[in-house]
């Protein structure tokens, strides 16, 4: 049977591919106004193609991609999850959407929806939020710098793989494309920070900047267009400022006490405990440009007022205060324009590195409906390092510890299961196969396997999980989604080290939850009084091999044709019955259903002669390194018992247990170790009882005395 699975998977290599990234008009449609697609920006570190987003007036307002082609990170099913991708410039989610995936819980489990809603959640999240799935660990989400994503029940593996993917493709085209995105949290006022602050100290440190800009500068910047000689003044007195501009970040609490009174300070603090993410910064123009235009609405973004920080810009809105100033500021302010500027912090503006103030300088040609010409001023500004605190971004945690300590408890309870499962069947098994309350306590484990790691944990392993593997090992992907599932990793391992101890027995007779339920349904048949099917030894012999047959099927759609894998791998009944807790369609119910009323009258039919996992199971279990059921000489010949009494058929007429097919229900070691049910045993006692007997009606030799004659014949 190996032979056969190497064969057929050297024959579909040549048909493993991954999956097409959409052409620029598919992807176009996807796009939700006003916004739209614009040209190819090339690739995203040689992976997916980039493309621009633009905005209702056609101006470049962001990035387009697929996280398939960028981070393709493979689901369970072996297959990428894809997602489409739509951030600005300022590297904030406008939108993520699913595109293409094929994870077995949502293509016929849960359904589509519930993994459409988890990316809808990205929406207004910045690429320098710290994005975790889940929920806060050891800490309150309203003091930590996390942002917290929910999950999907049942289906935290693939949200996580999901989730990775996403970032990973947003990364990579943030650092090729986006330099000036901020990968962390920002720097931020240090409100304890406290320093003696005067004019002087304020001027030489550049804590406030002083730009001066002449009319003749100005005048230079527009000649030789129309709007030469629009601007009168500018020609009468080109020595005078046409802009004086100050420019002073008035947010940390020591520099806003050297340049503002003490009424501003107050109402400055009150916005700031509204609006803590707020930057503000303080603007004063003292000669003739005066900051705004006569239509500028206060609380709005300032008309002629904008800012950039490493080519990208910064978002400034008025924060609509009255300004006055401490003493010892310059008079000349007094008769300025004063405004105060605010920008939020979590869009990526880093107040403690440098920046440019742009002021734009207009003139108007003609008097109706005339035309408008602009020139830009540029005033750099930047604060000392010592008034800020950057905070240590978060260590992020590599997926697999995020998903061990969200369940850290049902780990904790699933390890000590597991261990006392192998250590006592290990250690001693044929004392508990031989305990008058085996049965009873055998099915009572089996009913924890079912309510706690089947429908509670989620533990099912699936033939999905062994595809995905194939499939990942073909294509050179990464193995990391298995840690995505710490529960049900922890069941794979239980049951390869079963392989090495008994076979497949340990988990296909002890941790299958979907196997633990066909049993129940074979005690309620007999409960029931129902007759017991059972093929003859022809029919079980071409049964048994169909089992192999599902999983060659699936290794080849598993490889050649991985969009159909989901609903082939439908075959296994295990997601309807434990992973949805039968909440599904009428017909996967039906064919679940099916399988658990025939297992009334015919013993575990799926998991003997259907189950492609058992086939996995079974071809595993070949690296049993010992015979571990007993055996005497005189099992097969003569006594059939052990073989007539064994409900899966895994004893041949000759004694030996066919391993492949064993569950290790313990039935035959009871049998064996039973001495009023063994036969050979008991025809040994009896054997042994009948020596005793004759021994004990032998006639007893009477000691003659010394000196008397023994005589037949009587006395004379």
């Amino acid at each position: 049977m190996l032979a056969i699975g190497a064969t057929l998977l050297c024959l579909v290599l040549a048909f493993s591919a991954a999956a097409e990234p959409r052409d620029a008009e598919a992807l176009a449609s996807e796009i939700m106004p006003p916004f739209s697609l614009g040209q190819s920006l090339g690739d995203a570190g040689g992976a997916g193609e980039v493309f621009e987003l633009l905005n209702s007036g056609g101006a470049h307002a962001g990035y387009v991609f697929e996280t398939g082609p960028i981070a393709p990170l493979p689901g369970f099913s072996g297959a990428v999850i894809n997602a489409l991708v739509v951030i600005d410039l300022e590297g904030r989610f406008i939108d993520v959407r699913l595109l293409d995936h094929n994870e077995p819980i949502f293509v016929s489990g849960l359904g589509e929806a519930p993994f459409h809603a988890f990316f809808e959640q990205y929406r207004g999240h910045a690429i320098a939020d710290s994005l975790v799935v889940g929920t806060p660990y050891g800490e309150s989400e309203a003091t930590s710098s996390l942002v917290y994503l929910d999950g999907v029940t049942k289906a935290t593996a693939s949200i996580r793989i999901a989730h990775e993917s996403v970032l990973a493709a947003t990364l990579a085209v943030a650092r090729e494309r986006m330099q000036g995105i901020a990968s962390g949290p920002p720097a931020s006022p240090d409100m304890t920070y406290d320093e003696a602050l005067d004019w002087d100290t304020l001027v030489r440190d550049g804590i406030v900047t002083h730009t001066t800009v002449t009319n003749a500068e100005v005048q230079a910047a527009f000649t030789g267009t129309e709007w030469e000689a629009d601007d009168p003044e500018a020609l009468e007195d080109p020595d005078a400022p046409y802009l004086d501009l100050w420019v002073v970040d008035v947010t940390p609490p020591a520099i806003a006490r050297a340049v503002l009174d003490s009424d501003t300070q107050k109402d400055l603090a009150r916005f700031a405990e509204v609006s803590g993410d707020d930057e503000f910064l303080l603007v004063i123009e003292t000669a003739r440009h005066g900051l705004v235009s006569e239509d500028f609405v206060r609380n709005t973004s300032p008309d002629r007022i904008s800012a950039e920080q490493d080519g990208l810009p910064v978002a400034l809105r008025d924060a609509d205060l009255f300004v006055d100033f401490a003493a010892g500021v310059p008079s000349s302010w007094y008769d300025g324009v004063a405004m105060i500027l605010r920008t939020d912090r979590r869009l990526g503006f880093d107040p403690s590195r440098p920046w440019t103030m742009e002021v734009m300088a207009a003139r108007e040609h003609g008097m109706f409906q005339p035309t408008v010409g602009t020139t830009t001023l540029l005033a750099a500004q930047s604060t000392p390092e010592r008034f800020f605190r950057r905070e240590t971004p978060p260590e992020p945690v590599p997926p697999w510890l995020e998903a061990l300590r969200g369940r850290a408890l049902d780990m904790g309870v699933l390890g000590l299961l597991l261990m006392g499962a192998v250590g006592v069947l290990a250690g001693t098994s044929r004392k508990l196969a031989a305990h008058a309350w085996f049965t009873p306590m055998r099915l009572a484990f089996l009913a924890v396997v079912v309510g706690f790691v089947g429908w509670w944990g989620q533990g099912q392993l699936s033939i999905v999980t062994v595809l995905g593997v194939m499939r990942a090992a073909v294509d050179g992907g990464s193995f990391a989604f298995l840690a995505y599932d710490p529960f049900s990793l922890g069941v794979w391992a239980a049951a390869i080290l079963g392989f090495v101890l008994w076979g497949r027995g340990l988990f296909c007779g002890w941790l299958c939850p979907y196997g633990a339920l066909q049993e129940f349904a074979h005690h309620l048949g007999r409960r029931l009084g129902l007759p017991r099917i059972e093929p003859s030894e022809r029919w079980e012999a071409r049964l048994r091999p169909v089992k192999y047959v599902v999983l060659a099927v699936l290794l080849v759609l598993g490889l050649a044709l991985p969009s159909a894998i989901d609903t082939a791998a439908e075959v296994e009944p295990f997601k309807t019955a434990i992973t949805t807790g039968f909440q599904r369609e009428w017909y996967y119910l039906a064919y679940a259903l099916f399988w658990l009323l025939l297992g009334l009258v015919l013993f575990k039919g799926f998991c003997r002669f259907v189950c492609p996992l058992g086939a996995v199971m079974a071809i595993g279990g070949m690296i049993r390194q010992r015979d571990w059921i007993p055996r005497r000489e005189a099992c097969g010949s003569p006594c059939q018992l052990c073989k007539v009494r064994c409900s899966y058929g895994a004893i041949k007429a000759n004694g030996r247990v066919a391993y492949d097919e064993c569950f290790q229900c313990l039935d035959c070691v009871a049998i064996h170790d039973d001495p009023k049910t063994c036969v050979p045993l008991i025809i040994a006692a009896r054997r042994k009882a009948a020596g005793q007997r004759r021994a004990a009606q032998a006639p007893v030799q009477r000691p003659v005395p010394a000196g008397a004659v023994a005589s037949d014949m009587g006395p004379a």
